[in-house]
């Protein structure tokens, strides 16, 4: 049977005994050319793999087929495959529960009981009765349907929640009567990048795009409108509140605690946005700031001020406010001055919360509504803080703590006698006792220092011979904190090394550290990232031989710039719904929006060579011996558009000139990540974690 199914696709010659040293021939299937060009101020650029952009072709499809039996097949005989994908879940089988959150006569929170493809969502009543409120589980026979949001009404009587199909960024949102738990209303569709907003209990305000003319998974969508669903009305009479008069890509609006304000939000990427204000008695609409040279954020209101936390001549961030009467820009006053490290704010109890992070770890302090320092929290220990947020009235906060080693622990803050109580401690088979984590500082190409962490178990052999993955992301302002992982934890037990780099582009270091990672800096990121293994190799925690390269999204397309600029230095390379046409990314979906960080081949002759010299995709070169490489995507990503890895793949497999294979991993009805089943995340993992070893020769030991 099973070469009746490879017939025509692929020719799997068979060896006696399966491994590195006697590797297995892979055939690949002979993924067709086209003659397709794009002319680039007058460069002309070919792109033979155009055809696999079309996500609704049966070709594509057939193709995508021939991959994942080639992909599974030569996954199927890694000996020890099985047992890693036990390990995992044995793991990944304890209790998770979230913090919980008042709304109304009830407390809500989370709950997966440990291999539930979706946490269900529980609540308490003031008696203390326990029931299941909404499970996202009899949402899709598969487990591909998940939750997406819970927004409630100030009064907690109502709440709009969201669910996404196949893991898309489209949504479809539902309203019920929480008492009852009767649905309210039609259901909405086709909304996206938005959460929910209530006024009072008659309607929301949403935000979404026209749906585009073509895939609805990869046509462009760029003019974000805000609306306002008003409840038992059809979606196709809900007013158009903001965005229709001139392209903007992200538009959102939220409600003030008050009920008194609609917040608006635009941007045109993912960096700088403009502020609106609509009073919702006059309807009459103010603008703060002009242009997107800025962020800004206003996160609490009270009856004659905003909040608002912003760069603005800040790079690190600082609180400022507004006066209601008077809320333009030159007119904010400074309550929370700028500190050499990057803020963040919560509040609860009437108080701010800055969360600071400090070379990538929390520090948290305490502040009065008029700027009055008051305490340092102390904290559990030196990892990551998720929490200290609540409703004025509360006199209890709850925070969780995490690291690379240390599973989510709840804590109970009381804020009257500045204690904090362990709240929930998950119980979860792994000894943390075993293992470290240590932070080292090593030189990028250019002399800048760049933070990594270093988790192992103790008393490692630095031989140079250990299983090693080296994890990054380095774009979009997005840091990399320490935080528990099932996966890492698993990768550790089986005797590995997992390395986090906080590269430029991030923003561990504030807005300058982001944009010296960007446009005609990126080249930084990359630079940081090959400084990293090139450390591990020096200092003996690993080598050439057993070192791997992981990361996601734009870390996905980290891995691929690495990939193709040092291939000598990696054995294995895994770049998950990664970014790998950089000359087209900005005409997928939102990718356009991303200019901010990478700019676009349309920008400038330079910054068109500049891209075309990075991009995983063009800078593959036939003859050259690449890495083992397992490209990981979703068919329905319509965030990085499939299209990427099916294209970068197939040049890939067509290019390589070693025995190192080059497979790539196609989850079906999935999509970036977010709402994944737990069965699909260990098997996805499983197939990760297998496919690197074995490159690395690795033994199995009971």
């Amino acid at each position: 049977m099973l070469k009746q199914i490879l017939s025509g696709i692929c020719t799997l010659v068979a060896v006696s005994s399966f491994s590195q040293k006697n590797p297995m021939k892979i055939n690949y299937p002979v993924t067709k050319k086209v003659d397709t060009t794009d002319v680039y101020h007058g460069i002309k650029v070919p792109d033979p793999y155009r055809w696999l952009e079309d996500d609704r072709s049966d070709e594509t499809s057939l193709w995508v087929d021939k991959q994942n039996e080639i992909t599974n097949y030569y996954l199927d005989q890694i000996p020890f495959r099985e047992k890693i994908r036990g390990k995992l879940e044995k793991i990944w089988n304890y209790e998770r529960v979230s913090s919980p959150v008042k709304h109304g006569d009830y407390s809500y929170y989370s709950k997966n009981n440990g291999l539930q493809n979706q946490s269900v969502i529980y609540r308490i009543d003031k008696d203390g009765k326990e029931e299941v409120f909404l499970d996202p589980n009899t949402f899709s026979k598969d487990g591909t349907t998940s939750l997406g949001s819970l927004d409630f009404t100030k009064d907690g009587s109502l709440v709009a929640y969201s669910i996404s199909e196949g893991g898309s960024d489209w949504r479809k949102v539902i309203v019920i009567d929480v008492k009852t738990k009767k649905q309210i209303g039609d259901v909405l569709t086709d909304i996206k990048f938005s959460g929910v907003s209530w006024k009072g209990n008659e309607g929301f305000y949403y935000s979404s795009y026209d749906k585009p003319a073509g895939s609805e998974l990869s046509a462009k969508t760029d003019q974000h409108k805000l609306y306002f669903h008003k409840l038992n009305t059809p979606q196709k009479s809900d007013e158009l509140v903001f965005g229709g008069d001139i392209k903007r890509r992200y538009v959102g609006g939220t409600v003030t605690d008050d009920q008194k304000f609609l917040v608006i939000s635009t941007a045109n990427a993912t960096s700088g946005n403009e502020l609106y204000v609509k009073d919702l008695k006059s309807g009459k609409i103010t603008q703060l700031n002009e242009g997107f040279d800025i962020d800004a954020e206003i996160f609490h209101s009270d009856n004659d001020k905003f909040y608002i936390i912003t760069n603005y001549n800040a790079k690190n961030k600082r609180v400022m406010t507004a006066s209601v009467s008077a809320p333009a820009l030159k007119d904010w006053k400074e309550l929370i001055p700028e500190t050499d490290n990057v803020l963040n704010v919560t509040t609860g109890g009437k108080y701010i919360f800055a969360h600071y992070m400090k070379d990538a770890i929390a520090l948290v302090k305490q502040y009065d509504p008029k700027g009055t320092f008051l305490r340092d929290i102390e904290l559990p220990g030196i990892g990551s803080i998720f929490g200290f947020s609540g409703e004025d009235e509360d006199k209890e906060l709850y925070f969780t703590f995490t690291n690379y080693v240390t599973p989510p622990t709840i804590y109970k803050y009381d804020l009257e006698k500045n204690k904090s109580l362990v709240y929930r401690r998950p119980v979860v088979n792994f000894n943390p006792d075993l293992y470290e984590s240590k932070q080292v500082f090593y030189p990028s190409r250019d002399g800048k220092m760049i933070p990594m962490i270093i988790t192992y178990k103790k008393g490692t052999n630095l031989n140079g011979q250990n299983p090693t993955i080296l994890y990054g992301y380095g774009g979009f302002n997005i840091s990399l904190t320490p935080s528990f992982s099932v996966t890492t934890a698993a990768w550790l037990e089986l005797g590995g090394i997992y390395a986090v780099a906080n590269l430029r582009g991030g923003g561990e270091y504030g807005k300058k550290w982001h944009d010296d990672g960007t446009k005609l800096k990126k080249q930084n990121v990359f630079n940081d990232f090959i400084a990293a293994a090139e450390y591990l190799i020096e200092k003996n925690y690993t080598s050439k031989s057993y070192l791997a390269i992981r990361g996601g999204s734009n870390g996905g397309l980290l891995v691929g710039a690495c990939m193709t600029q040092r291939p000598d230095l990696f054995k294995a390379a895994i770049p998950q719904v990664g970014v790998l046409d950089m000359l087209r990314y900005n005409k997928f979906t939102a990718g356009a929006g991303w200019a901010y960080d990478y700019g676009t081949a349309e920008d400038s002759p330079e910054m068109f060579e500049y891209l075309r010299k990075y991009s995983p995709l063009h800078a593959l070169k036939k003859g050259v011996k690449y890495p083992a490489t397992l490209v990981t995507t979703g068919d329905h990503d319509d965030r990085v558009v499939p299209a990427h890895s099916y294209k970068f793949a197939a040049e890939l497999q067509a290019d390589q000139a070693g025995d190192a294979p080059v497979l790539i991993r196609i989850d079906r009805k999935a999509g970036h990540g977010a709402g994944k089943s737990t069965a699909a995340s260990i098997q996805e993992n499983a197939d990760i974690f297998s496919f690197i070893l074995f490159q690395m020769d690795y033994e199995w030991k009971e």
